[in-house]
């Protein structure tokens, strides 16, 4: 692991003790006076180091672990074992000048007052990070200029849109200029158009500041735009660290084959050539085993009547549905 990196962690570990209960009258009786307990291991051995400046994804289903590798990162929950430094600091110390160094945003909780103006948490949040009125405008202005929020800060927040509102909460995490980001679904329930002016200012915001983000999504459109490189967990334990194109690489040992042809096929014509995903009128697409493309390509061509073909790699949800299928690592091969 670098010396340099501004997030590190070796090791990290959280183990839960949960109580096991039935449901009947004797069931609680019986565990009121002898309790029997099963151990959740949330989060199993993760080491990981990120440079400063990195834009990192962190991916897995719900459950695998990456909340609570996010909160031990973040000082919210003590690690059963291991060790973790960001921006210099224990982060379960929760010393003043860790904090003033990162931020937390999670998409299904708030800070922002519902019934009162966004403006009202940002200077409340100025008062707790000590910053002064003038740097307090500057820095309010250059946030809301980039987000597209001038004219909505002095709005009750229930008035704003869940887009605006999500700006909202990016504005005020953001407000002390943290070094490094900690995203936990920052684009969960918005539209397409929200996801997209959440996921240009990311971009904008690491470009102009230079910050570190860590961003788990479930929409695998956050990754492919904002993240060169990706961690995967599952059932607690990483599966994968490298750049996206290696993920590709690794877990989708196919190509995906796209066919526009001069008239319709059945399923069964087409089978012949590969795994058919989907035929619909004259379009058609197939998975083909990437050792063999050029093989395929040209029966394909050779046989079918073709009007156009076009090659690219499967989706990316696909992709990762499949790491979380398989459980570990292959080899490429």
């Amino acid at each position: 692991m670098s010396e340099d990196a501004i997030v590190f962690a070796q090791d990290l570990t959280k183990h839960y003790q949960v109580a096991l209960k039935e449901e009947s009258l004797l069931a609680t009786l019986r565990h009121f006076f002898f309790r029997e307990y099963r151990l959740v291991r949330a989060v199993e051995g993760v080491s990981l180091a990120i440079a400063p400046g990195e834009v990192v994804g962190f991916l897995g289903p719900n459950g695998a672990g990456k909340t609570s590798t996010l909160k031990m990162l973040t000082g919210l929950l003590h690690p059963t074992k291991g060790t973790a430094r960001v921006a210099g600091h224990v982060p379960w110390r929760r010393e003043k000048a860790f904090l003033k160094k990162i931020t937390l945003v999670m998409g299904n909780k708030q800070q922002l007052v519902w019934d009162l103006p966004a403006m009202d948490t940002f200077r409340l949040n100025a008062a707790i990070y000590e910053i002064p009125e003038g740097e307090f405008r500057k820095r309010v202005g250059e946030l809301a200029e980039m987000l597209a929020l001038e004219g909505k800060l002095h709005q009750p927040v229930r008035k704003l849109s869940l887009g605006e509102r999500m700006k909202a909460e990016l504005l005020a995490a953001l407000l002390h200029r943290p070094e490094v980001l900690f995203l936990d679904e920052p684009t969960l329930g918005l539209d397409v158009n929200a996801q997209v002016a959440v996921r240009d200012f990311l971009k904008e915001y690491n470009r102009r500041y230079g910050a570190t983000i860590l961003l788990t999504s479930h929409y695998m459109a956050d990754i492919a735009a904002l993240c060169p490189r990706v961690l995967v967990i599952h059932q607690g334990r990483l599966l994968y660290d490298g750049a996206l194109e290696g993920l590709l690489e690794r877990f989708a040992p196919y190509r995906e084959v796209g066919l526009t042809l001069k008239s319709p096929l059945p399923k069964e014509a087409l089978r012949a050539f590969g795994e058919v995903r989907e035929v619909e009128g004259r379009e058609a697409r197939l998975l083909v085993p990437r050792e063999r493309l050029m093989e395929r390509v040209a029966e394909i061509l050779k046989r079918l009547p073709v009007e156009d073909l076009e090659v690219k790699e499967p989706p990316l949800e696909e992709v990762i549905a499949r790491v979380f299928q398989e459980g570990h690592v292959e080899e490429p091969r």
